[in-house]
């Protein structure tokens, strides 16, 4: 198969899990901000572009992040970095689903993973998926706890909320469109600050 085919290929991947929705120029300049083509990592770590592009193809790398409107595939800076601790990408999926107890559940948290979808975090590590997941679920569910209101409460609450903005990037218009709605910045920082200020 050439690289265009490959190319091909990977977007099409992209299209059947994310839409097919536009990228504007403003999600563009976003994108180029936080991630880097995916070219340009192969070359700065001596990998070659099309070997990955199949390794994202068989399951074993995530898929991009983003696809730029001009067709670039944007991935995170870190995107080796798991498999070199796995030992190989094809060690890659033991090695991440074992940081779950519930094997259901690491599977799970694996599909996601190579979705490519967790542009939701700085740096997509087993550890930080589990952190924000506790982040986001204990910050909606601190309005119902009994003494929401409270000093303590509060101090709480914006100790949740900082920690998940350090963990978490602004995203863009583009997440929206594919998430269908707000993101869990928007939800779970955003919005719980402006509901419920600091003191």
């Amino acid at each position: 198969m050439t690289v265009i085919d490959l190319k091909k290929e990977l977007a099409e991947r992209f299209r059947e899990v994310n839409g097919d929705h536009p990228m504007t120029e403003a999600d563009d300049t976003y994108v180029s901000e936080q991630f880097v083509v995916l070219e340009e990592l192969c070359a700065a770590h001596g990998r070659d572009a099309d070997e990955v592009r199949r390794l994202m193809l068989e399951r074993l790398l995530p898929l991009p992040g983003y696809l730029r409107s001009d067709g670039r595939e944007m991935v995170p800076a870190d995107l080796f970095t798991l498999a070199g601790e796995a030992g190989g990408a094809e060690r890659l999926e033991a090695w991440f689903t074992a940081h779950w107890a519930d094997l259901a559940v690491g599977r799970e948290e694996w599909n996601a993973y190579l979705s490519g979808q967790y542009v939701c975090l700085h740096s997509v590590t087993p550890e930080a998926i589990q952190r924000k997941g506790h982040l986001t679920a204990a910050v909606t569910a601190a309005p119902g706890e009994p003494d929401a209101g409270s000093a303590q409460w509060s101090e709480r609450l914006h100790l949740l909320i900082d920690e998940l903005d350090c963990l978490e990037p602004a995203f863009t218009a583009y997440d929206r469109l594919r998430f269908g709605g707000p993101t869990s910045r928007d939800t779970c920082i955003v919005a719980m600050r402006t509901r419920f200020p600091r003191p």
